[in-house]
């Protein structure tokens, strides 16, 4: 059974920094794209980044977040810095193909951690 597993999230002050990490029981994870999605309270999933040879982020995070991997240790990292009030949300850890992620439809969801920015 897969299973991705998030773990990080807390409350970080406006400015700060956070980690976020994912755990993934894939048997062949450094075949799969990777990705860090986010749902905000009464909004839609939103891509955050993504990462399999190359990466891509959304352009409201760019340049502040940085997405990474360590396929011997099968996990998948997102740095946060200089967080905003507006990064608050839940953050799903995602695998797919690279196509499938960007489209927001991955094949497999984690379960998500919160992530609250206070001003």
């Amino acid at each position: 059974q897969v299973q991705l597993v998030e773990s990080g999230g807390g409350l970080v002050q406006a400015g700060g920094s956070l980690r976020l990490s994912c755990a993934a029981s894939l048997r062949t994870f450094s075949s799969y794209a990777m990705a860090w999605f986010r749902q905000a309270p009464g909004k839609e999933r939103e891509f955050v980044a993504s990462i399999s040879f190359i990466t891509y982020y959304s352009d409201s995070v760019k340049g502040r977040f940085t997405i990474s991997r360590d396929n011997a240790k099968k996990m998948v990292y997102l740095q946060l810095n200089s967080v905003k009030p507006e990064d608050t949300a839940v953050y799903y850890c995602a695998a797919g193909t690279w196509g499938r992620v960007l489209n927001i439809e991955p094949i497999y969801w984690g379960q998500g951690t919160q992530v609250t920015v206070s001003s």
